[in-house]
């Protein structure tokens, strides 16, 4: 395909008044942005950040106008940087692309070759974006808790936004390495398909919600939280004495309105987890583990493949939570 050959992409745009309008439409690479590696984008995902981006809900995209995407994986098919040649293939998470830089809903992305990490051995460009930035989070989270030293012994994990797609991989990561993991939801009907995954247990998200205590009584031994907010608090606030909580997202709100006490009485930790700016040894461990200890089958129950016509159309109902698990979109359909 030559620079003027023109190739598929979701493109957002901004009218006079500010909305933003989202359309499947033609490219070239002359439209491209500067960098250093041009790949084929075979596979992509659609995020929650995408779904705020495409429906122009938060102010998420930083230059117009702007190719959502902020996953993405294929092949190189150009470069100028040292360590990418021609047919290696890639994965890309995060770094502002979709946001400040095109991102990766097109056949076609020009990025910083210092974002992309090589895809694993035997790992296929769907499996990857199977995955995508929500998998390879609850990835960093999972290894987060068992780096602060929690043990399968040590009693329940807590995952917070069960059914979505950190929670959901979280559950099946954490259930395979021998712990005990209770899913919190709004979907309880949701519930054996949450036990599928690994779930040992799943409680309503209202018990969680709600403003309450700054200490009650203590429960888990460690939480993966992509909520946020009350939610986030009254985990914290459950957590046995020296347990560990990694926060990595904020579907209920920003906000922490809690007490310093279970950091002081109990000795919690609370641990942040970025998966845009994480260093290249994070990623690569994070996929590396990712690859060997996300059992296939599990990952299967988790994923629905879309065209990138659609990803446009069911960007509102990631945000409604509407969607259960990973949504992977085929560039190419």
């Amino acid at each position: 395909m030559s620079t003027a050959t023109p190739f598929r992409a979701i493109l957002l745009s901004r009218d006079a008044d500010g909305k933003t309008d989202a359309a499947l439409t033609e490219l070239t690479e002359a439209q491209l942005p500067a960098g250093d590696v041009t790949v084929r984008v075979d596979y992509s995902t659609i995020n929650y950040k995408d779904g705020l981006a495409i429906t122009g809900r938060a102010p998420v995209v930083r230059s117009w106008p702007m190719v959502p995407g902020i996953d993405g994986s294929g092949e190189v098919i150009a470069s100028s940087h040292p360590q990418w040649q021609v047919g290696d293939a890639f994965i890309l998470n995060g770094w502002g692309v979709g946001e400040t830089h095109m991102g990766c809903l097109a056949q076609r992305a020009r990025l910083n070759g210092d974002w992309l990490i090589r895809r694993p051995a035997g790992m296929s460009a769907r499996t990857a974006m199977a995955i995508g930035t929500a998998g390879y989070t609850a990835m960093l989270s999972a290894l987060a808790l068992r780096n602060q030293g929690v043990q399968p012994g040590d009693g329940e994990i807590l995952v917070t936004g069960a059914s979505g797609g950190v929670g959901s991989v979280a559950i099946a990561i954490l259930s395979g390495w021998g712990y005990r993991v209770v899913a919190s939801t709004g979907k309880l009907d949701e519930a054996d398909y949450l036990r599928s995954l690994g779930a040992s247990d799943v409680i309503d998200r209202v018990t969680l919600s709600a403003p309450g205590k700054p200490m009650q009584k203590e429960r888990w031994a460690g939480v993966v939280d992509s909520v946020g907010s009350h939610t986030l608090v009254n985990a914290v606030a459950q957590v046995r004495y020296g347990g560990t909580v990694t926060a990595c997202g904020l579907a209920q709100g920003l906000d922490f309105p809690a007490s310093v006490a279970p950091f002081i009485l109990r000795a919690v930790k609370l641990i942040g987890v970025d998966s845009v700016m994480a260093s290249h040894a994070a990623r690569v461990a994070a996929w590396s583990s990712l690859a060997t200890d996300l059992p296939a089958a599990k990952l299967d129950l988790i994923t629905r493949e879309i065209t990138l016509a659609q990803a446009v159309d069911v960007a509102p109902d990631i945000l409604a939570g509407k969607v259960r698990g990973r949504l992977v979109v085929n560039c190419n359909a």
